[in-house]
């Protein structure tokens, strides 16, 4: 338990401290703050886009809480992909997000991931079991996959019982380290980071808020062109595909 306990620990405060911020090695690139939930895809759509456009793209991933308060600090962002919508208006409200380029791109699905588990028998309630003994979830406050993973929990009456098990990571894709570490045996995180793995369930969507993602263009980005290009580029047929590939699905 000591061993796990400060296992934990220090991927929590490696996720932490890490800034997600533009790459000094990558001159001239379209520099993309994009929500946890996207690192497998944004892969894929990354070098379909600049095969398409020849403009190179940097990601930044990390909680959606965490990239909208960098940018609202001044961050040299230029285009911003949420995995809500809440986060996206708000920084609009500001005058954060060039006005008319804010968008609804995808909807997400939440999913329950247990690795040792028969996904025959695998569903929240199958987390009360003794077996098993963690739970990783992003922290609510900063992702909103994981505010969904404890909406779906206290719908199923299942929050208090499960809370003890519960451990909180800085991002979905975090959490899913968690279980790729050993340090917990279950995760809810993102469909789209678990489309390579078994043992793999969604979870009812009509049990917590809707995860419509959103995007905008950082007010002041001096690449306004090319992100308008890479918004479009996700938009389209081509971007949808892609999305739809690792399981989003839209509104």
């Amino acid at each position: 338990m000591q061993k796990r306990t400060v296992a934990l620990l220090a991927l929590a405060l490696t996720c932490a401290c890490t800034k997600p911020e533009r790459p000094v090695n990558a001159p001239g690139s379209l520099s993309v703050a994009a929500a946890s939930n996207l690192t497998e895809v944004f892969g894929a759509v990354g070098k379909a886009f600049t095969d398409a456009s020849q403009v190179p793209v940097t990601f930044s991933f990390g909680s959606t809480a965490q990239l909208a308060q960098q940018i609202d600090h001044g961050a040299p962002f230029d285009v911003f992909v949420a995995a809500d919508t809440t986060h996206v208006d708000a920084l609009l409200d500001k005058g954060r997000i060039a006005k008319q380029s804010r968008l609804v791109y995808a909807r997400g699905r939440l999913a329950l991931w247990a690795p040792t588990w028969d996904t025959a028998t695998l569903s929240p309630e199958a987390l009360k079991d003794a077996r098993i003994r963690f739970i990783a979830i992003a922290q609510p406050s900063a992702a909103p996959y994981g505010q969904a993973a404890v909406d779906a929990l206290t719908h199923l009456n299942l929050w208090e019982t499960l809370k003890p098990k519960i451990v909180f990571a800085n991002n979905i894709q975090m959490a899913k380290q968690f279980v790729e570490s050993g340090n917990a045996d279950a995760a809810f995180t993102a469909f789209s980071l678990l489309t390579a793995e078994k043992n793999v369930v969604k979870v009812d969507a009509g049990l917590h808020q809707s995860l419509n993602q959103a995007a905008g263009i950082v007010e002041g980005s001096p690449r306004e062109r090319e992100a308008t290009r890479f918004l479009d580029f996700l938009t389209s047929t081509q971007g949808r595909a892609i999305l739809a590939r690792y399981g989003y699905e839209f509104p």
